[in-house]
């Protein structure tokens, strides 16, 4: 775990910014005098080297492993991540370790900021979600002496280790299922695809294997608005009085799938007869719906438990796999 970069020094930003280890030491504490052109110096330095200053220096230890754990998501207003927590503080819990939660409301910028930040409390691991990150970000993972998990996504090389599922796996077997319905005129609602790229990769794979049996993907809707449910709502709409042909909808989440049935239903759209809806997740709520939902169930809780307990692998030395991809089920229900 810890093979995967030196630690830099408080010299080495000092020798790429062109000044003294104090004047380093000085724009990191934000002590003492520094000219705004030198401070600016010394960050961009610190940004082109990936140095992440320890923030435990100089403090008093009686361990020598933090008992802390960084974890960084993507969201919290989404129960799906709640679930992967409650199986990662399970195992952690009971591992005597405690989860540090930082959230980056799908920023690629926030994530790179947030994981510089949990990193300088040199903790005893961190976990981030999904496989794609910005390079800095990436270059600070893979220098960690710690072990790092990539969460929710297969698809890859993984940085140390990846816990959860194939995404494109997952847009593809939903297409295939939509197609083996005989539906052939689709639509997609989800969000910003460049924001959530496993969302992305979902619906790449949807579309590419609807194209190669050739069906049409007639439109598309972006999400907006802070209530997924009532976003899907109103995405329905403006996709089918812009595209009233379509006959099958896959939405990128349950909740959104959810307020698309709450439509259908305000506007008497018969489901699945005139309009087949699917969504993604496996959520409680879509299976007690008055049709139980179309859509795809992840192991959300277990890939937190599983997460949790590679970590307590690897501080004991136990060797772990790289990928654990735990797949996912097509449940599928009665709304297509």
């Amino acid at each position: 775990m810890g093979s995967r970069g030196d630690t830099l020094k408080l010299r080495d930003v000092a020798r790429a910014a062109g000044v003294s280890e104090i004047t380093v030491s000085r724009v990191i504490r934000s002590k003492g005098p520094i000219a705004e052109e030198t401070r600016q110096r010394v960050e961009a330095a610190i940004r082109a080297i990936g140095y992440v200053p320890n923030r435990l220096a100089g403090a008093l230890r009686t361990t020598a492993v933090s008992e802390l754990v960084g974890v960084v998501l993507p969201s919290l207003n989404n129960i799906v991540f709640l679930d992967v927590l409650r199986g990662l503080n399970e195992v952690l819990s009971a591992g005597g370790f405690r989860s540090v939660i930082s959230v980056t409301e799908y920023s690629p910028e926030a994530e790179c900021e947030l994981v510089r930040s949990l990193l300088s409390w040199r903790p005893a691991a961190i976990i981030v979600t999904g496989r794609q990150h910005e390079a800095a970000t990436e270059r600070l993972l893979s220098e960690a002496s710690v072990p790092v998990i990539e969460l929710m996504d297969t698809d890859g090389a993984p940085i140390d280790i990846a816990i959860g599922m194939s995404h494109a796996k997952a847009g593809q077997d939903m297409a295939r299922h939509l197609l083996g319905r005989g539906y052939r005129r689709f639509g997609y609602i989800g969000p910003v695809l460049t924001k959530d790229l496993r969302a992305g990769a979902r619906c790449d794979a949807f579309v590419e294997t609807l194209r190669a049996a050739g069906a049409q993907l007639l439109g598309t809707e972006t999400m907006s608005g802070p209530s997924p449910v009532q976003g899907g709502r109103d995405a329905l709409a403006r996709l089918l009085a812009a595209h009233p042909a379509i006959e099958a909808v896959y939405f990128s989440n349950d909740d959104a799938a959810i307020g698309g049935l709450f439509h259908c239903m305000a506007e008497g759209i018969a489901v699945p007869e005139r309009l087949a809806i699917a969504g993604f997740n496996g959520l409680d709520v879509g299976q007690l719906m008055p049709k139980p939902l179309t859509t795809t169930l992840t192991r959300r809780f277990e890939m937190g438990c599983r997460a949790g307990a590679a970590i307590l692998d690897q501080l004991a030395g136990i060797e772990v796999p790289k990928i654990s991809d735990l797949g996912f089920e097509l449940i599928p229900g009665a709304t297509a």
